[in-house]
C-alpha cells in the first residue's frame, strides 16, 4: 500500500486523521508509527502535540464508527465472509480474530470499548461487536474517544520523549522497541481493570444474594 507509505512519510494533521481512520477500520496501519513520529516532530516545533492527539483521536472515532455501522447493518454472516475472503486476509483479518474480539466484548461488556482500544489485535476490531450487539452509539463513541485518546496520548508522550535522544533515522526502530514494553504494560493494566470490575460485580451479586436470603 504505497499511498499509506507515502502518507507516513508526510505527516500532517490531515494525514494523521486519515491514517488513524484507516487503522480503526480493517486497514493494517500501525498507530505507533503515526502518532509517535508526529509527536516527535511536534517536539521539534513542526506540529502541535495536542493537535496530533486530537486529530488522531478524531480519525479513530470516524474509523470505529464505520466498523460499528458495519456490525450493526451487515451482521455476522457478512462480517465473517469478508474476514475469510482474500480482501480480508490482505487486511490481516480472519474469522478467528473477529470472534476473539466478540468474546472479549461479551466478557467485559461496555468497558471493553475503552480497554479494547489499548490492546493489540483487539483495538481495531472491538467496534464490530459493539455494532453487532446494538450498543448505544453515543456511549460507544464516548468510550471509544476515551480509549483512543488514552492510547494516542501514550504514543504522543513516547514520541515527544524520544526527541531528546533518538536520531530521526532510528526513530521507527526505537518506537517499535519501546512499543513492545508499552503493550505489555497496557495488557497488565487492562487485566487489572477487568479484575476490578469483575470483583465489583461479584461483591454486588453476593450482597444481593444475601439480602434475598434475609
Amino acid at each position: 500500500m504505497s499511498f499509506i507509505t507515502s502518507m507516513l512519510g508526510h505527516l500532517n494533521y490531515g494525514t494523521i486523521f486519515v491514517l488513524m481512520l484507516l487503522e480503526s477500520t480493517v486497514i493494517p496501519v500501525p498507530s505507533e508509527l503515526v502518532v509517535a513520529p508526529a509527536a516527535y516532530h511536534a517536539a521539534g516545533g513542526n506540529l502541535d502535540m495536542w493537535l496530533v492527539i486530537l486529530f488522531s483521536t478524531l480519525g479513530a472515532d470516524v474509523g470505529a464508527t464505520i466498523n460499528y455501522l458495519a456490525g450493526w447493518y451487515l451482521g455476522r454472516p457478512i462480517i465473517y465472509k469478508f474476514a475469510n475472503s482474500k480482501w480480508g486476509h490482505l487486511c490481516l483479518l480472519n474469522q478467528e480474530k473477529v470472534e476473539k474480539s466478540e468474546r472479549y466484548f461479551e466478557k467485559h461488556g461496555m468497558v471493553a470499548t475503552i480497554t479494547g482500544r489499548l490492546l493489540p489485535g483487539i483495538r481495531h476490531l472491538i467496534s464490530i461487536p459493539a455494532g453487532l450487539s446494538r450498543m448505544n452509539y453515543w456511549k460507544f463513541l464516548l468510550y471509544t474517544t476515551i480509549g483512543a485518546g488514552a492510547w494516542h496520548s501514550i504514543l504522543a508522550l513516547l514520541g515527544h520523549y524520544m526527541h531528546a535522544f533518538v536520531p530521526e533515522e532510528q526513530l521507527n526502530e526505537k518506537i517499535l522497541e519501546y512499543g513492545e514494553y508499552i503493550k505489555f504494560g497496557l495488557i497488565i493494566l487492562v487485566i487489572i481493570v477487568c479484575l476490578y470490575f469483575l470483583l465489583k460485580w461479584y461483591i454486588k451479586k453476593k450482597k444481593a444474594d444475601n439480602e434475598q436470603v434475609k
